[in-house]
C-alpha cells in the first residue's frame, strides 16, 4: 500500500526534502527549553522575528547558535559540577538541542543572552521579483 501525502501531489515539485524535515521535527517532542517566537516591526515598516529561549543557568560559553543548511540549531551543554555536594537537586544541568527550520532567504542577525533568556533575531529581506520568459523551441 502506497502512502499518500500532501507533498505527493504532482504539482508540488521538489518538496520531498521539506516533507522529510517536517517528519523529523514532528518526532522531536521534547519541549525543553521553552521558547517564544515573536514578530517585531522595524522603523522602516519592515518585519523581523525574534526567537527567545529560556536558558537559565547557561552561560555564553555553554551555548552554541549555528545555521546548518536551512536550519537554525541552538545547543546547550553544561559541565556537571562534581565539587559541590547537593542535599536536593531540583535544577538539573541538562543538555539540549533545539532546531528551527528556516525558510529560504532567512538571515540570522544576531543573538543576545540576558537574564537567562537567549534572544535570536532573524529577518527575511524582500526578494527581487523576477519574471523570466522561457522560449519554446519547435521541433517537427
Amino acid at each position: 500500500m502506497t502512502r499518500m501525502t500532501t507533498f505527493s501531489n504532482p504539482l508540488l515539485l521538489g518538496f520531498d526534502t521539506m516533507e522529510k524535515t517536517l517528519e523529523r521535527i514532528a518526532k522531536s517532542g521534547d519541549g525543553y527549553p521553552p521558547y517564544n517566537i515573536e514578530r517585531l516591526r522595524t522603523e522602516n515598516g519592515g518585519q523581523r522575528l525574534r526567537i527567545t529561549l529560556a536558558v537559565a543557568g547557561f552561560s555564553e560559553s555553554d551555548l552554541e547558535v549555528a545555521t546548518e543548511e536551512n536550519q537554525l540549531v541552538v545547543r546547550g551543554r553544561q559541565n556537571d559540577d562534581t565539587e559541590r555536594e547537593f542535599l536536593h537537586r531540583g535544577i538539573a544541568s541538562r543538555q539540549f538541542q533545539r532546531i528551527f527550520v528556516l525558510a529560504d532567504g532567512m538571515r540570522v542577525l544576531g543573538a543576545e543572552l540576558k537574564n537567562g533568556l537567549l534572544a535570536i533575531d532573524l529577518d527575511r529581506p524582500e526578494p527581487e521579483r523576477l519574471v523570466r520568459k522561457i522560449n519554446i523551441s519547435v521541433k517537427d
